[in-house]
């Protein structure tokens, strides 16, 4: 039997230095080589790389709202612990100011840190993969020539031993995050064409809006790798829904909706929240018209979902009529008209621009509540645009009871037009418990906020 042990000891020895050694050869076989060289002086390419930059929404992600642009501390969960951004300032001890272009590529496109560590997949590398070298060069150019340096050190996850091993991950981006080209959806003209690799390159939108597998890979990159792509999925306690054609999707949206959306983070009906409130305030709405259309335009023609219902049958309003003549015919409607009328109207129609409608909102009637509970409990504030003078904020209602939220939660859900499932007790528990223990941010000086 010791004789036994002491083989199987060995055994896993020589396993596990195969497994690592394997590894660091997948992460040397994975880096680019390149020779190529950027010019930081170059003003026009910084300019560019700035744009850029935009597109690829890296000041949301690397920034933590009051502190230093692109300093880090940015706290992202994960079902496994809490991640923090990386400085990615032009410093060059605590940021990426001493990466060569190649280092700068490598970590980018293929998830490589300039030591050789393999980067978790909460940096969109499988998106940004696509990305063609001339972009990759002037974002270069801009990092280096126009990001100030900030000394910030970046921080270490809360994921546990041995889930925070790195080497694992060389083989995590062999399986799920080979290199890759941007294909062109078949048939689209120019500008499909430009919103389709907006999308799943530089926007990485299916980093948030596809859901992901047992090992956290979005389970399709692009409509060719699956229906998967661009369905929906639940991230950091936000449901991000649908950008497909169903019903719960962007079915009741126009190209001209969706447009708007991302250029303000409103239209007459919806308006972000969560996370994307960021993305709208730091990264869409700096786009270019041309740019806003060709991404709505190739969303709006994306098919539903295999599956999901594609539009709701009719329904009447019976709400209204009920609410204005004082027939409150469950506890949900009594909520409502105590704590929620003054804003959303009896209608459910909101002010236009100023407080969202919740009749007709795709975000109220998603099959998963997370968003809607999360909001009601936190509140949120609509993102900052140049198009609307005031930005406005809807208070938390965490002070009432799991009860109270559920039962108003379900009046809206299926009030008006709207057609969802009922949500119970519990579902708001669990995000009340997730909300408690989210890690917060770190600002400057390595204090939490």
């Amino acid at each position: 039997m010791k004789k036994f042990g002491i083989k199987a000891v060995v055994a896993l020895l020589v396993l596990a230095g195969g497994a690592i050694g394997g590894a660091q050869v997948l992460t040397a076989h994975r880096k680019t080589e390149t020779t190529a060289t950027v010019d930081p002086q170059d003003r026009r390419l910084a300019e560019v790389g700035a744009y850029i930059a935009r597109t690829a929404d890296c000041v949301a992600c690397h920034s933590v709202p009051g502190d230093k642009p692109f300093a880090g501390g940015l706290a992202m969960q994960t079902p496994v612990g809490t991640i923090y951004s990386s400085n990615i300032t032009s410093d060059k001890t605590a940021g990426i100011g001493a990466y060569s272009y190649a280092d700068f590529k490598n970590a980018v496109q293929y998830g490589i840190r300039k030591d050789g560590t393999p980067l978790y997949p909460a940096m969109p590398y499988p998106s940004y993969a696509i990305m063609p070298d001339a972009d990759v060069q002037a974002l270069y150019a801009y990092f280096m020539a126009d990001v100030k340096p900030d000394s910030k050190p970046s921080a270490d996850s809360t994921i546990p031993w041995p889930l925070n091993m790195r080497w694992p991950m060389a083989w995590w981006q062999a399986l799920f995050a080979g290199k890759r080209q941007f294909a062109a959806p078949a048939g689209a003209d120019e500008m499909l064409t430009r919103g389709a690799y907006l999308v799943e390159g530089p926007g990485h939108c299916g980093a948030c809006h596809t859901p992901r597998g047992l090992a956290y890979q979005e389970k399709a990159l692009s409509m060719a790798d699956g229906d998967a792509f661009l369905s929906g999925a639940v991230i950091d306690g936000w449901r991000a829904k649908s950008l497909r054609g169903e019903a719960q999707g962007l079915q009741s949206w126009t190209v001209a909706d969706i447009a708007l959306f991302l250029k303000t983070g409103r239209t007459d009906k919806v308006a972000a929240f969560g996370a994307m409130a960021d993305v709208v305030e730091h990264s869409t709405r700096h786009f270019s018209d041309n740019d806003l259309a060709s991404i709505a335009a190739y969303l709006k023609q994306l098919p539903p979902v295999q599956g999901k219902l594609p539009v709701f049958a009719a329904k009447a309003d019976t709400t209204t009529a009920a609410l204005l003549d004082g027939r409150y015919d469950s506890r949900g409607a009594v909520i409502y008209m105590e704590q929620c009328v003054v804003c959303h109207r009896a209608d459910g129609q909101g002010m236009p621009r100023i407080f969202p409608a919740l009749a007709g909102n795709s975000a109220i009637f998603a099959q998963n509540p997370q968003s809607i509970i999360q909001i009601t409990l936190e509140g949120g504030k609509m993102p900052a645009n140049d198009h609307d003078a005031m930005a406005f904020a809807m208070p938390g209602f965490n002070h009432l009871s799991d009860r109270d939220i559920t039962d108003v939660i379900n009046f809206i859900r299926t009030a008006w037009t709207n057609q969802a499932p009922a949500i119970a007790d519990g579902d708001v528990a669990h995000i009340r418990d997730f909300l408690a223990g989210k890690k917060p941010n770190i600002v400057s000086g390595g204090k939490h906020e």
